[in-house]
């Protein structure tokens, strides 16, 4: 995906969106379900965040509202040719690190345990029953709480949906947050799936057709 509207994030941009996350996903069921220690939560997620945008930046389009960074968007682009072993090292490496962190933060080893429970919640798996490569998934989408409904998500939903719709693509995402639902629907997703499977947490799985 490319864009002429939205700021493309540099990696010396990485600081201020760990910070950005952090404030938006502190929060957030997957998280409090998969974390629930809170003070383990406060140490880990900015070790989390710091290695999803280390992979993301290889592998997936950052993008932002502006360069203040009020509201960033992750996209993949399923219908990008990409490097296999690349692809696949980047993903084993995060992986790696990521286990690192959870071992480190939370020695009793129960997060890590949650973590591998929950890896579908994580993966987006669901994704294999579309069997449709011409495809966006949204795998972050997330705006400053402190200025919510300015626009900022509306702005970057719809320079998804206008590439996805001048590409004929369709385009797929998840979230936890029951909340989020209504938000997209109203820019023309439609539920897919819902997941409930561990922590008594449900994965809504959302498509918007080509």
């Amino acid at each position: 995906m490319t864009s002429d509207t939205l700021y493309r994030v540099k990696k010396e941009d990485f600081p201020k969106l760990e910070q950005l996350l952090i404030k938006c996903f502190e929060k957030d069921p997957l998280y409090v379900s998969m974390i629930p220690d809170e003070n383990v939560r406060k140490r880990l997620m900015p070790e989390l965040f710091k290695c999803d945008l280390d992979e993301f930046y290889e592998t997936c389009e950052i993008f932002a509202d502006s360069e203040e960074i009020n509201g960033i968007l992750v996209v993949s682009d399923e219908a990008e040719p990409y490097n296999l072993v690349h692809f696949y090292l980047s993903e084993a490496l995060a992986e790696l690190r990521t286990d690192g962190y959870l071992l480190k933060e939370d020695p009793s080893m129960k997060t890590l345990k949650n973590f591998i429970i929950g890896r579908d919640y994580l993966n987006s798996s669901w994704t294999d029953q579309l069997h449709q490569n011409n495809r966006l998934h949204i795998i972050y989408l997330a705006v400053n709480p402190e200025l919510q409904h300015h626009g900022i998500a509306a702005k970057l939903i719809g320079e998804v949906v206008s590439y996805a719709d001048k590409h004929k693509m369709m385009i797929s995402l998840e979230t936890h947050n029951p909340k989020n639902v209504d938000m997209y629907k109203h820019f023309g997703f439609q539920m897919y799936d819902t997941i409930q499977k561990h922590f008594g947490l449900t994965q809504y799985c959302m498509i918007k057709q080509a």
